[in-house]
């Protein structure tokens, strides 16, 4: 669901053609304003397989030879995130924008180096997740603007996954036939790879965090896999984070219980939530307290209040439905239009500081006080 595009399409490489690469290229035919010039992967034959099944023609042979290729504009950093300092710092030294799947980096001076780097040299560079960008989150933040349910007070953002490791995950295949990266995901941990779900629409929603009381565990440490985990991650964290606007959240993600990703922000003339932000079109409702004799009954009346448009349709199976490509696409317009990204490098970095708080408080397990901050953002122009 793009624009027509009003300049010549930004020509995209992608690093990395992994389980999340499929997700990407499912979506990039709704972004004619991004050209795909061609992919690489430290890992030949899976570039070549890549590329094969979606019949893209040039594949790189390293990543010095995708960085060389002036046709490039924007690197699409899609690699293990062990490697998503190096592959954008790279990127950037060689006067590529970066679009980086998340985390932004896995740790903080990382972060900050690559996002100091790319303004010095006057580049883009954004980290996922976009579905802030998404119809439903958009929705979300419109009748906050409104005051659909009066003065904020408290927000419950949840993002547990199940008993994953219960899970026939060794069969989980992406769409080009790429097993889930299962060693990698378990050692990375739950809260870098999901928590920035709803972390970018609550900073986006309610303003910078000023602080954050984190508890995480791994209580499941050896996942029960066939192959040793190199070290434990967290499986399980709850975050209680204070926005500059007053607004507290509390954020749960776990891959230990039930499925659930649901949102409530709660205010005092009523609750606006969802039900699940990994579907771009995921219905948003209202509920209001009514008073009957005298007694007050919370949430008994609901009612949907209506999406800024309809969400596009990918045709997936899996178990979200959301446009990878929205956040490279909102890049891309931002550069030709010389105006700055949504997902700009200050928010991103913000961003990253909060996850990786909540994520380092198995070690810390003590308040964290933010030190970034950025700029607000504006809503999409549909949805304003």
């Amino acid at each position: 669901m793009s624009s027509s595009p009003t300049t010549a399409p930004k020509s995209i490489a992608i690093v990395g053609c992994g389980f999340v690469a499929d997700y990407y290229l499912k979506s990039l035919p709704l972004h004619p304003e991004l050209k795909l010039v061609g992919v690489m992967d430290r890992n030949g034959d899976r570039s070549a397989k890549f590329a094969a099944y979606h019949s893209i023609s040039r594949v790189y042979s390293s990543l010095e030879e995708l960085l060389a290729d002036d046709n490039v504009d924007i690197v699409l950093n899609l690699t293990n995130p062990s490697s998503h300092y190096s592959v954008s710092k790279a990127a950037l030294e060689a006067g590529k924008h970066v679009y980086s799947e998340k985390p932004l980096a896995m740790s903080m001076w990382q972060a900050e180096e690559l996002v100091n780097l790319a303004e010095q040299r006057g580049l883009y560079i954004s980290s996922a997740p976009c579905s802030l960008l998404s119809e439903t989150a958009q929705t979300v933040w419109k009748a906050l603007r409104e005051n659909k349910v009066g003065k904020v007070r408290l927000v419950y953002a949840e993002m547990d996954d199940g008993l994953v490791h219960k899970m026939p995950y060794q069969k989980w295949l992406s769409q080009s036939g790429t097993p889930w990266p299962y060693k990698d995901e378990f050692e990375v941990g739950c809260t870098l790879e999901h928590a920035g779900y709803y972390v970018t629409w609550l900073t986006a929603f309610f303003g910078p965090a000023e602080t954050v009381s984190a508890f995480s565990s791994c209580l499941v440490p050896d996942k029960q896999t066939d192959i040793p985990l190199d070290m434990n991650a967290p499986d399980f964290s709850v975050a209680c984070i204070k926005f500059a606007s007053g607004v507290v959240a509390r954020l749960t993600c776990s891959i230990v219980a039930p499925h659930d990703h649901s949102l409530r922000i709660i205010g005092d003339d009523g609750i606006l939530g969802i039900k699940d932000c990994w579907y771009y079109g995921s219905p948003v409702y209202i509920r209001r307290s009514i008073t009957i004799r005298r007694k007050r009954l919370e949430g008994i009346w609901k009612q949907n209040y209506p999406l800024v448009r309809k969400a596009a349709r990918l045709g997936s199976r899996s178990a979200q439905e959301m446009d990878f490509c929205r956040g490279v696409a909102e890049m891309a317009d931002a550069i030709a239009g010389e105006r700055p990204s949504r997902l700009s490098a200050r928010f991103s970095l913000h961003n990253n500081e909060l996850v990786l708080a909540i994520h380092n408080s198995l070690e810390t397990g003590s308040p964290y006080k933010l030190t970034t901050s950025f700029e607000p953002i504006e809503p999409m122009p549909w949805a304003q």
